[in-house]
């Protein structure tokens, strides 16, 4: 059984961060999509000046799901003003959760997700939200499988393509007892 952990990315992690970023988009929608569009996304939302500004970013925090010292994925988390579509202080934003080909059913992406949601618990936020390809069946069902329900649409521009994203919700039931827990083993 492999061992994987999850780290917070730093400004040191960038080039690792910009690899898995663009290695993980290109193999889950390629397929799908002309290569003219992929390379227009890649390249915009991908380069190392626009990743930097994400770090840089007080209202997102990103991390690595690491198999020792390899990346296996990574998973992006936005707060207030750094959220796409609503901007609540009572809610995150699950941007991007991807996992590389060689570490997918292995159990990855329920262990980062399942991070994601201790950090809204212990923030003792109200909601976890998130968009995802209409298309990307295999995603919706995650999401579905882990309490989300579909509650809007929004779209999605890949290069000059606009796509369709599903908009789902979560709403988070606090544990009062978990989050005096939290709050007092913090400090």
């Amino acid at each position: 059984m492999s061992n994987f952990s999850i780290k917070q990315v730093t400004k040191d992690d960038l080039l690792d961060l910009q690899l898995v970023s663009r290695e993980t988009f290109f193999d889950s929608y390629s397929p799908f999509n002309s290569a003219e569009n992929m390379h227009l996304y890649l390249e915009e939302s991908f380069s190392l000046e626009k990743l930097s500004d994400e770090l840089d970013n007080k209202d997102s925090i990103f991390f690595f799901a690491m198999e020792g010292n390899n990346v296996a994925g990574y998973m992006k988390l936005n707060f207030r003003d750094a959220q796409d579509n609503l901007r609540s202080s009572d809610s995150m934003e699950i941007q991007r959760l991807y996992v590389l080909k060689p570490y997918q059913a292995k159990g990855l992406g329920q262990l980062m997700y399942n991070h994601a949601l201790k950090i809204a618990k212990s923030l003792t936020l109200k909601f976890l939200w998130l968009g995802v390809w209409q298309k990307n069946q295999t995603a919706i069902s995650f999401y579905r499988k882990n309490g989300f329900s579909s509650f809007d649409i929004q779209i999605f521009k890949l290069g000059e393509d606009e796509q369709t994203d599903i908009m789902m919700k979560l709403d988070i039931v606090n544990d009062p007892l978990e989050t005096i827990t939290t709050q007092y083993a913090a400090h």
